[in-house]
C-alpha cells in the first residue's frame, strides 16, 4: 500500500492552524487582562500594562493561521504558479515561522516556566495553556519542517511544486525550464 504524504501534510497544517487559533485567543485574553487590571488587583500594582512576548506571540499565531490556510490550500487543489508555491518557498515560510515559535515559546517559558504555585487564578491558569499550545504548535511545526526536508532530500524536489504530486498528465505547471529538478518533467 503506498504512502499518501500530502492528506498527512493538509491534517498537520489544520492542526497547527487549530493550535495557533487556540493561542490567539488565549494571547487576547492575556491581553485583555494586562491592559484592563481590575481594581484591587495586585498584578503590577494596579497599574496596566502588556507582556511583549504575548504580543510576539499573538503576530505569530496570526502569521501561522494565514500560513495554515494558504498551504492547505496550495496543497490541496495542487496550485503550481511561481517560487513561493515550491518546497524552496515553503521551507523558507516555515523557517521564519519556526523562529517565531522558538523565540515566542523560549522567552514564554524562561518568564513563567513554574506556574503551579498560582494554578487557582485564572491568569495563571491562561499562562499555563498558553506555554502549552506554544509549544505543541512549534513541535508540529517542527514535524511538518522535518517532513518537507525529507522529502525535498529523498525526491530532489526543492524547486518542485510543494503540493508534492507529480503527475504528468494533471500537471499544470507552467514556470521557467530551469525551475524544475525532474530530468522528465516535460517543461
Amino acid at each position: 500500500m503506498a504512502f499518501d504524504l500530502p492528506p498527512v501534510r493538509i491534517a498537520l497544517y489544520f492542526t497547527l492552524g487549530i493550535f495557533s487559533f487556540v493561542l490567539l485567543a488565549l494571547t487576547a485574553a492575556r491581553l485583555h487582562y494586562t491592559t484592563h487590571i481590575p481594581d484591587g488587583d495586585p498584578v503590577n500594582g494596579g497599574i496596566n500594562f502588556y507582556d511583549p512576548v504575548v504580543a510576539e506571540l499573538l503576530v505569530t499565531t496570526l502569521f501561522t493561521m494565514a500560513w495554515c490556510i494558504f498551504t492547505i490550500h496550495t496543497i490541496h487543489k495542487r496550485v503550481e504558479n511561481r517560487y513561493v508555491y515550491t518546497f524552496r518557498g515553503e521551507l523558507i515560510g516555515l523557517f521564519v515561522l519556526w523562529m517565531f515559535w522558538i523565540c515566542g515559546a523560549g522567552v514564554a517559558t524562561n518568564l513563567w516556566g513554574n506556574l503551579s504555585w498560582c494554578q487557582q487564578y485564572q491568569p495563571c491558569r491562561i499562562l499555563t495553556a498558553m506555554l502549552a499550545f506554544t509549544w505543541m504548535g512549534w513541535i508540529i511545526l517542527t514535524i511538518i519542517m522535518v517532513m518537507s526536508i525529507m522529502f525535498v532530500v529523498v525526491n530532489g524536489a526543492l524547486l518542485e511544486p510543494m503540493h508534492g504530486r507529480w503527475d504528468p498528465r494533471a500537471s499544470i505547471y507552467t514556470g521557467h525550464r530551469d525551475m524544475s529538478t525532474r530530468p522528465n518533467s516535460g517543461v
